[in-house]
């Protein structure tokens, strides 16, 4: 069979998954991904992209239906690009999520490892703590949800299936604002009108700060917003706005404003309190996140000095801090820092400090001061960590290193590095922390081999 071309129509079997989630099938020998497709579906598909080796399809019909396929439980699934596989039984998604670990270690570290098991969420439904919504207008009305997938267009969705109940009434609450007192929302092409998106961190008692990302440093009729959000939402905590005049994709610009209450919420995690403000990073499934911290400990033993890089608000140091006498925190967001700090000290703990610095240069001042802990704890961003702070790891020579990773390919990539330098992977575990997404959570033991 020739390759395939567009706008044709093939029929396909599907054989797999890709790291996205879409269903992966082969015509000529090219692969071809297809969004929406599950494993084993047979079906129809029309080529709509190619590529010098691979092309993606769209389903035009599915002629037998996969084992592992269920009708969506969300109206704008699969147009919104929030989710990827909620077209499949859950513990066919753990299982593909699984795979998609065993796969990254092998082909992409080269590694023969063994995955312990993944963990799935306690929640599949109403799990996140953080959600941003992108206003937009269409036409004469003005709506919010999320973009289609590779584009700038809002979906509109007010009852999404993984953000919580006071998310979602909050955002009610500001497009009736902005109907009621004809706030515009903004336009990425003209540059016009006031507010972008609406930002949401919750905990788990149901308290929240709601802050709006607008285009001027006051709102119109802001003490309306403020009353109609207090008056439907008795547990809202904070309303902050942010200003952000750019004209690029940068959501948050500089520091946020507070127009009432708290600029905070509270969340407890093992038994330890934290303190978030809107632009700390934390962990969006409490509950998983649980199992995740306990699953490091476990890993990471007992030790004199620990030190975590990429730490955010300290939450993972704090909830570890009984494993070891000294826990040091580098976080390079100042304002995260200065929660770590809160959060430590509302813990009463003692054994932990932090500084704001970069991972690679706190670890670099770390070894020329010969200050070298015997255990590293690691929870880089997505692209994994960077070659300065691998030298600098490898420098120190702790005997663990424990690393959560939220990708699989970056991680494999940075353990095999690691190896290079003398250690192996010890244990591996996958947990879901962002479940009907493509998305999955991985700890890594590194143990040094001894001469």
């Amino acid at each position: 069979m020739d390759k395939p071309h567009y706008g044709e129509e093939y029929t396909v079997r599907i054989d797999g998954y890709n790291a996205q989630g879409d269903g992966v099938a082969r015509i000529g020998g090219e692969v071809v991904f297809i969004p929406g497709a599950a494993k084993d579906d047979l079906c129809i598909i029309k080529i709509v992209n190619t590529r010098s080796r691979y092309a993606w399809g769209e389903l035009v019909h599915i002629l037998e239906p996969s084992a592992q396929r269920i009708a969506p439980d969300c109206n704008v699934y699969p147009a919104c690009g929030g989710c990827a596989l909620r077209h499949i039984r859950y513990e066919d998604e753990l299982a593909l999520k699984a795979q998609r670990v065993r796969d990254a270690f092998v082909h992409i570290g080269g590694l023969e490892v063994e995955l312990e098991g993944i963990t799935g969420s306690p929640k599949i439904r109403r799990y996140r703590n953080k959600a941003l919504y992108p206003v937009q207008r269409k036409g004469k009305e003005t709506v919010a949800g999320f973009y289609r997938r590779a584009s700038h267009e809002v979906i509109p969705c007010l009852d999404c299936e993984l953000e919580s109940e006071i998310s979602l009434q909050i955002l009610r609450v500001v497009l009736d604002y902005m109907q009621k007192y004809s706030v515009r929302a903004y336009d990425e092409k003209s540059g016009s009108g006031v507010v972008r998106h609406v930002f949401v961190r919750s905990s788990r008692d149901s308290s929240a700060i709601a802050c709006i990302i607008a285009t001027r440093p006051r709102l119109p009729m802001q003490q309306c917003l403020i009353d109609m959000l207090r008056n439907a939402v008795p547990s809202l905590r904070g309303i902050l706005l942010n200003v952000n005049t750019r004209r690029d994709n940068v959501v948050m610009s500089g520091s946020s404003s507070l127009l009432w209450g708290e600029g905070y919420v509270e969340e407890t995690l093992l038994g330890k309190t934290f303190r978030l403000s809107a632009d700390s990073f934390f962990q969006i499934n409490p509950e998983q996140t649980e199992n995740l911290y306990q699953c490091a400990g476990e890993f990471l033993g007992k030790c004199r000095n620990l030190l975590e890089l990429y730490c955010g608000v300290g939450s993972i140091g704090i909830c570890l801090s009984a494993h070891a006498e000294q826990v040091t925190g580098v976080e390079i967001v100042p304002k995260a820092v200065e929660d770590a700090w809160e959060n430590a000290k509302r813990n009463g703990l003692k054994n932990i400090r932090f500084f704001c610095a970069d991972a690679a240069e706190a670890a670099k001042q770390l070894c020329m001061q010969e200050k070298f802990p015997d255990a590293v704890l690691v929870d880089p961003p997505r692209k994994g960590m960077d070659a300065a702070c691998m030298d600098a790891i490898v420098r120190m020579g702790p005997q663990r290193i424990v690393y959560i990773s939220c990708n699989p390919a970056t991680q494999a990539r940075d353990c095999t590095q690691l190896v290079k330098h003398g250690y192996c992977v010890s244990r591996l575990h996958a947990f879901d922390m962002f479940p009907r997404t493509a998305h999955v959570e991985t700890v890594v033991l590194m143990s040094r081999v001894k001469d």
